[in-house]
């Protein structure tokens, strides 16, 4: 995405959005939109460009630095929401952080993935009035 040709850097960011498109088609019945590559060009860019640059830096964290200080979060209520079906983030790592986390809970919608589904925002808003009401 550096690189001084435009016409370089849109193919970068149409493969980019390609493979997201081809990872979320996985996750409904009869194929998900083009989600990523639809968007328009500067948009297309401006996600791969924030994308790669997280990746490039791992957000800026030392490998296994959540899971290894979670328990920094004992006291701190938290449920983890996450789609069954979710290919980009994969389950094994909430559920590491659940581990690792004292007092959160992890709920898995089987019938979601990354883009989430009626069943995984009525979790979120079950999630969402259990901490309102304490």
């Amino acid at each position: 995405m550096a690189d001084p040709d435009p016409a370089v850097r849109d193919e970068a960011a149409g493969e980019w959005c390609r493979w997201e498109d081809t990872v979320l088609s996985m996750e409904t019945r009869g194929g998900a939109p083009r989600t990523y590559g639809d968007r328009p060009p500067e948009a297309r860019h401006a996600l791969v460009r924030i994308c790669a640059h997280y990746f490039s830096h791992g957000a800026w964290l030392e490998e296994g630095a959540l899971i290894r200080h979670a328990g920094r979060l004992a006291g701190i209520p938290g449920i983890l929401i996450h789609g069954r079906f979710d290919l980009g983030g994969p389950l094994g790592t909430a559920w590491e952080l659940t581990r690792a986390w004292p007092g959160s809970r992890l709920v898995v919608v089987e019938d979601a993935g990354h883009l989430g589904s009626d069943a995984m925002s009525g979790e979120i808003r079950s999630a969402l009035d259990e901490f309102a009401a304490n």
